[in-house]
């Protein structure tokens, strides 16, 4: 299905500039990135905390560890995903116990998303601490969930009929971010 584009608010630069920023801003939080753990959640949430790890690298001189979830089997409206969902495999490799872990992903909306990725981690073993980072906040009015992110690149107040869509080269032609809306059904 074809969406159509009602605004573009962010383009490359302006990605790599909030990415740039969120870096900064979990390396000053976390006083360096000694024990610090990036955690990519499966599909656009994985570049970005790998760009996010060479950014740290760049202002620490150590690229901190980057892992994948792939959340799921453990969504809680996985009977709607389909019946024989893709699954992909999470990659953790080193121990998060006692890690400063920061989940990372494209667009906080609901809050379910980052529910079925902190059930997942759990189920790894106890970090000392669990932080989010997102590109994009769609706004706290439309939580179900009481998540809210440490480190947002942007927030974007939405309509409910409205997607936020991340374009990343690592899956599409282009880089940037815009608001868009399924076109309107016509009435025979």
């Amino acid at each position: 299905m074809d969406f159509i584009e009602k605004a573009r608010i962010m383009d490359g630069a302006r990605i790599n500039r909030a990415l740039s920023r969120l870096a900064s801003e979990i390396v000053e939080e976390n006083h360096g990135a000694d024990d610090l753990y990036l955690v990519g959640i499966r599909r656009r949430g994985v570049p970005l905390a790998e760009r996010m790890a060479d950014k740290i690298a760049d202002l620490e001189g150590a690229r901190p560890l980057v892992g994948i979830l792939d959340i799921t089997l453990y969504r809680d409206d996985l009977s709607t995903v389909g019946a024989n969902p893709i699954v992909n495999r999470t990659e953790l490799h080193d121990d998060i116990d006692n890690r400063n872990i920061v989940l990372i992903d494209d667009v906080l909306y609901t809050g379910r998303t980052i529910r079925a990725a902190l059930d997942q981690l759990i189920d790894f073993g106890r970090p000392r601490r669990v932080q989010l980072a997102v590109l994009v906040d769609r706004g706290k009015e439309h939580r179900e969930l009481p998540i809210q992110a440490d480190f947002i690149g942007k927030v974007v107040p939405t309509k409910k009929s409205e997607i936020i869509k991340v374009m990343l080269t690592d899956f599409d032609e282009e880089e940037g971010v815009a608001i868009v809306e399924r076109p309107a059904t016509e009435k025979s």
